[in-house]
């Protein structure tokens, strides 16, 4: 069973959401994803600057399995991504809730986000 983080919130298109300082978030996908997913082999994200929009596409994840969307849990501007996982996209299998990550938001305002309990509910996660 893939491990759901507790302390994150989560999108129905299984991106998870981390505050950080101020209206600052960081963006990710979750490990049920990602087991979904197999290992992930390309990665596009959105640009640093641009603005993302909740519950619309902003990139998208490819697998030896399948593309994915990439969809945003916020609306904003995208202030980092995070190079690391465009360099050796298999980091978001191997941790996808910390050197994983994908990319931050200043947000302006949130779509619907699940509780940790919830998410692994619907989601067949474990916490």
């Amino acid at each position: 069973m893939a491990k759901v983080a507790a302390d994150l919130q989560y999108s129905e298109e299984h991106e998870w959401l981390a505050r950080e300082d101020g209206n600052v978030v960081s963006i990710g996908i979750s490990a049920v994803a990602t087991d979904a997913l197999g290992d992930i082999v390309y990665v596009d994200l959105p640009e640093i600057g641009s603005t993302v929009t909740a519950g619309e596409t902003c990139g998208e994840v490819e697998s030896t399995k399948s593309v994915s969307d990439l969809y945003s849990p916020v609306t904003g501007e995208v202030t980092e991504t995070n190079p690391a996982v465009v360099d050796d996209p298999a980091l978001i299998n191997s941790d996808p809730y910390g050197a994983g990550w994908l990319f931050k938001v200043a947000a302006e305002s949130e779509g619907p986000l699940l509780s940790a309990e919830e998410y692994a509910s619907k989601n067949g996660g474990e916490l």
